[in-house]
């Protein structure tokens, strides 16, 4: 069975600096694209950073120039580094990847989200 799990959430004060990261641990064969998401309270979930296996990203005006996503493939794992935060940027983060397994073949997974919190 394949799970995402996230980490690095926390309360910050606005300028500061947060490294969201995110493992993927299974029965994995490879994983395709990951993305960041987030969701404010009230608010749709909308992407905030992809990944390609390659190393292609692409991210959201919102937090181009502040965020950056990486990834290591022989961790499976993948990394938001978030600097000059700001209050809006306030919201659950979520792990999105494509994932190809043994067991299912290829599908989209989820992880359960990491609270960041931008506030004085």
């Amino acid at each position: 069975q394949v799970q995402l799990v996230e980490s690095g959430g926390g309360l910050v004060q606005p300028g500061g600096s947060l490294r969201l990261s995110c493992v993927a641990s299974g029965t994995i064969l490879s994983i395709r694209t990951m993305d960041w998401y987030r969701q404010a309270p009230g608010k749709q979930r909308e992407l905030v950073a992809a990944i390609t296996s390659s190393g292609n990203t692409h991210y959201a005006y919102f937090v181009k120039g502040r965020f950056t996503i990486s990834r290591d493939n022989a961790k499976n794992t993948m990394y938001l580094q978030m600097n000059s935060l700001k209050p809006e940027d306030t919201a659950v983060y979520y792990c999105n990847a494509d994932i190809e397994s043994d067991s299912l073949g290829a599908m989209g997974y989820w992880g359960q989200g990491t609270q960041v919190t931008v506030s004085s």
